[in-house]
């Protein structure tokens, strides 16, 4: 049989999997406020002390190349101050206070979900700490990835199956498969290959840490070659 006699086929198919997040990451501040710069600086460096032996206290540790996939970790990757200033109406100025504010950007990074009571409960308990948000992740090599990616090859060959079909052929060998958007030129939107839905705290305090499941997605494109078509009318 001759490549003319038949027809390729080009289609893009989908598959999704909800999965349980492997870890979650927490972003908060640490914020003080005091009289000086340094009465400031010297408040929020023993309230981070004091949160980092409870973190440890919990089996923490300062997160770094060795330390990525301990069951918990945290950063300190920040910190700043700043003078306190209000809008005076009269004047239309800002004024000064007198007062100086010290941050602290911490991150804190948990992968043993049955401590997350424990954790919140950390958190929630250490006064000037603001937990803005929850992020939940899956890991790249999550035991998912290969059944979802392997259930979207299996829905290409039954769309593709269903074209051939409807042209009165069958599917007769497989010339690509590959990740959306790799086969050429391509106007639609570009959808990624494959990714992991996350969830984020919509509101300042310290948030309940509940799992939210992970919606996987893969997506790809595939090329099929068909049996010969006969078209109507020759």
């Amino acid at each position: 049989m001759n490549d003319a006699d038949n027809v390729l086929l080009s289609v893009r198919a989908e598959a999704r999997q909800l999965v349980a997040p492997d870890y979650a990451v927490l972003d908060g501040l640490l914020e003080h406020t005091a009289g000086s710069k340094a009465e400031a600086v010297g408040s929020i460096t023993a309230s981070l002390d004091r949160l980092t032996a409870d973190l440890a206290a919990l089996g923490g540790v300062p997160f770094g190349e060795a330390t990525g996939r301990r069951p918990l970790t945290w950063s300190a990757y920040s910190s700043a101050t700043r003078e306190e200033s209000y809008h005076d109406k009269e004047t239309g100025r800002l004024e000064r206070t007198g007062q100086v504010t010290a941050t602290v950007a911490l991150q804190v990074t948990v992968r043993d979900l049955d401590t997350l009571d424990d954790l919140g409960g950390v958190l929630a308990a250490r006064p000037g700490l603001n937990v803005h948000g929850v992020m939940w992740h899956v890991d790249w090599d999550n035991p998912a990835w290969p059944q979802v990616r392997a259930a979207a090859i299996g829905a290409a060959f039954g769309k593709a199956r269903d074209y051939a079909a409807a042209l009165g052929a069958t599917l007769r060998q497989v010339e690509h498969i590959a990740d959306a958007g790799l086969l050429g030129a391509d106007t639609a939107p570009h959808v990624v290959a494959g990714r992991a839905l996350s969830a984020r705290a919509g509101q300042s305090g310290t948030p309940a840490l509940n799992p939210v499941p992970q919606e996987l997605i893969a997506t790809i494109e595939a090329r099929f070659r068909t049996t010969e078509v006969s078209l109507p009318g020759t």
